[in-house]
């Protein structure tokens, strides 16, 4: 038995608690009572895995149907690896430790594409054929979601199908029709049509790719009925969604080893750099009450002492002043620590600072992106110099004395006075904590972190180019020689691996002839791309050469307003033509209103049949309003 096997190999590997199941709030079921299996698979360690939130609400609500069955599954470290493939152990579900090679679907969660490498050596793992043209019985059936299918080329020949779009409602019908071909038959190309015809759905294999002369993509063709533009599939009303009332409680530490309480979705912002800010639209949020009482329910269930308000920006929320009053009214009773990730600047108060105080007294971190507001403007960030000074004097009057801030370096229109910008507002924020008279005795601890911006698809900046190595390291040096970096202890700054940059970009703009680079790099030992220890830039560099591609084609060429891009035939609901004004508007400096003070035009109320705001500001839901 393969449980027997693994207890022979567990004590040898670190941390065998990844590995084992069996966990506070795993669901067992009975085997002969399921009629569909699905083994969700996240394709990066459990430490990793099992802090993401996406995977505890799929789980739940997966199994919350009694005759389907939902397991989680993640990359083993290669210690672990290396054993399995010794002892032959096959890649399993941690409920029931057996193969998932057996199961109806296998899952993935696509959130970082530099996890690509990992899904083939998963797939291998489980001994499962890798190119879906090589798996011809109908199950298992190969799938993905998550926010890269919004360009999911590079991986296309991989997978059956990918889900576009929030999963929550998709999936199960996607698993009721899998039902229904398993009890009367039928092969995996009837299938793979027929779900074709669900709304979210993404079946490469019905989709023909042209190429031009010089390389671009000159159409993608929909076959055997396909449609031409795959629709994203979003949940309407946010508030009714479903949300698990306790989630899986990990025996070993993880990332964010807390519970999570998703209030919103979409963002308001339109930061023109920011994929998440687009492909997540529309903004919806949950009422006051349903997060109350899903918080409650959680932490009765999973004993967690931290909750986390997660969005992509949480005081984006209509009320969170009354939200987080309400709220620690019950957290501070319970003795249960309330944590806000996602602040904006220009939205951080008094009111907010103290609701947090007590989980943030080791520091706060802001995301000015930019130090000058000219290239704040070009990007959209719309917050000013004023409201970064309000913000931290409010931050180091209740106490704090440590800021990490968030830069970009190469962002469109970029110059060295944009970099000297970022050390002159470092500076004045110092200078701003030496003059508060009630400032904590601390010397103040300033942190600067550098990543490359990184033109993505469904953006204003997807026209873009990624800077090259050397100006992205002549930009770097330019700063560290400012702030003097080497011997003074008051700003410390970091930056992003540019190898892991550029790659990036390119499997995030490619198309689908990227499929044998993967495959070639794999190959040939790339895996865990994402960890620096394990990162292999020369075998990924010889990969793409004996493929006959160029990475600076994907990644470091401006694309022209006409050209077809290898994700046009994916829709996110807003227009084509908002993106390239937006880049004409960067490009003239010009900033663009938040969703909630103005509507900018991006065609996404016209596909929902109304508004994304009514007139108080607050979001409407399906049946508010007509235009």
């Amino acid at each position: 038995m393969l449980k027997d096997k693994l207890d022979k190999i567990l004590l040898k590997v670190q941390k065998p608690a990844r590995y084992i199941g069996g966990e506070v709030g795993s669901i067992i079921k009975d085997k002969s009572a399921v009629d569909i299996r699905y083994a969700f698979c996240f394709p990066d360690t459990y430490d990793i895995g099992m802090s993401h939130l996406g995977m505890k609400i799929l789980y739940g609500l997966k199994n919350a149907v009694p005759n389907y069955w939902c397991e989680r599954v993640f990359m083993p470290l290669p210690d672990m690896e290396e054993l399995m493939r010794k002892e032959d152990i096959p890649l399993y579900g941690l409920e029931s430790l057996e193969p998932i090679r057996d199961f109806e679907f296998i899952g993935f969660t696509l959130q970082y594409e530099l996890c690509y490498t990992n899904i083939l050596s998963m797939l291998d793992l489980a001994g499962v054929p890798i190119f879906a043209k090589d798996r011809k019985d109908l199950f298992p059936i190969v799938m993905a979601g998550g926010p890269c299918v919004c360009n999911a080329e590079p991986v296309a020949d991989f997978f059956d199908l990918f889900v576009l779009g929030e999963g929550e409602e998709v999936n199960l019908e996607l698993m009721a029709l899998a039902e229904k071909y398993k009890k009367r038959g039928g092969t995996k190309a009837d299938f793979l049509r027929a779900a074709a015809q669900i709304e979210g759905i993404y079946v490469p294999s019905l989709y023909d790719v042209a190429y031009n002369p010089d390389g671009t993509v000159k159409a993608v063709t929909p076959l055997d009925n396909a449609p031409a533009k795959v629709k994203k599939r979003i949940i309407d009303d946010f508030d009714k969604a479903y949300y698990p009332d306790t989630f899986v409680v990990p025996f070993t530490e993880i990332v964010h080893d807390r519970s999570v309480e998703e209030v919103l979705r979409g963002c308001i912002r339109g930061c023109r750099f920011c994929q998440a800010g687009f492909i997540y639209r529309p903004f919806r949020e949950k009422s006051k009450q349903t997060i109350i009482d899903q918080i409650k329910k959680l932490t009765e269930s999973t004993g967690y002492d931290e909750v986390s308000l997660s969005s992509l920006s949480t005081s984006d929320y209509s009320d969170i002043e009354g939200l987080l009053c309400e709220l620690t009214e019950y957290t501070d009773k319970k003795g249960v620590n309330l944590s806000l990730p996602s602040l904006r600047i220009d939205k951080f108060s008094d009111e907010v600072v103290q609701r947090i105080k007590s989980v943030r007294a080791s520091g706060l971190t802001f995301a000015p992106e930019a130090g000058s507001q000219r290239l704040r403007d070009v990007i959209n960030k719309n917050i000013t110099e004023d409201s970064i000074m309000k913000s931290c004097r409010i931050a180091f009057e209740a106490g704090y004395s440590s800021v990490k801030l968030y830069f970009m370096l190469g962002l469109p229109t970029e110059t060295m006075e944009d970099i000297e910008a970022i050390k002159l507002l470092a500076d004045k924020i110092t200078e701003l904590y030496y003059s508060i008279e009630n400032r904590s005795k601390k010397g103040i601890s300033i942190s600067v972190s550098l990543s490359t911006f990184i033109p993505k698809p469904f953006t204003p900046f997807e026209f873009e180019p990624l800077a090259s190595k050397q100006e992205v390291d002549e930009r770097q040096i330019h700063l560290l020689n400012l702030t003097g970096a080497k011997g003074r202890k008051r700003i410390d700054v970091s930056w992003s691996r540019y190898e892991t940059t550029l790659l990036e970009a390119v499997l995030a703009r490619g198309d689908r002839r990227l499929s044998a680079v993967i495959y070639e790099a794999w190959k040939n030992g790339c895996k865990l791309d994402s960890w620096g220890e394990y990162f292999k830039p020369e075998v990924w560099a010889k990969a793409f050469d004996t493929c006959g591609l160029d990475m600076t084609f994907y990644a470091c060429r401006k694309r022209e307003y006409d050209e077809v891009m290898p994700w046009q035939h994916m829709d996110m609901l807003f227009s084509r033509d908002f993106l390239i004004s937006e880049n004409k508007k960067a490009h003239e400096g010009k900033t663009t209103p938040n969703c909630r003070e103005q509507c900018s035009g991006c065609g996404l109320s016209k596909t929902l049949g109304r508004p994304c705001f009514d007139k108080n500001g607050l979001p409407t839901a399906a049946g508010e309003g007509s235009i």
